[in-house]
């Protein structure tokens, strides 16, 4: 997952910062193996803890992992020839650092008063 690494790893940095520390863990998806999440350091404390990172340093941002070969195969696509990766970024997690929410749990209320000034 080498590849996967680097360039998830630029993805996060062009969208966060060149500064960004990023974090890999593994993880189970059931299409992809090997399945990891991708943290990074938390934006509002540095990795300290605080109320943004629940108290751990590090904010979950996306999953991601390398297409499981019978995923290829049941869509007609030869496992042995070509390979690929997957991943999915939290929409939520880029909108919070983007517009500078503490917590993520006011995008859900859908309070009008909140939304609007977006």
């Amino acid at each position: 997952m080498g590849d996967l690494k680097g360039t998830l790893d630029t993805l996060i940095k062009r969208l966060y910062g060149e500064d960004t520390v990023t974090r890999f863990r593994p993880h189970h998806f059931p299409f992809t193996e090997p399945s990891c999440e991708v943290d990074i350091q938390c934006f509002e404390c540095g990795g300290k803890g605080c109320r943004v990172c629940k108290g751990e340093g590090w904010i979950e941002i996306l999953g991601a992992g390398m297409v499981h070969p019978k995923v290829l195969e049941n869509c007609g696509i030869d496992s042995s020839v070509y390979s690929g990766y997957a991943f999915g970024v939290g929409l939520e997690r880029i909108t919070m650092r983007r517009f500078d929410i503490s917590d993520l749990r006011l995008v859900y209320e859908n309070d009008v008063r909140f939304l609007n000034q977006f």
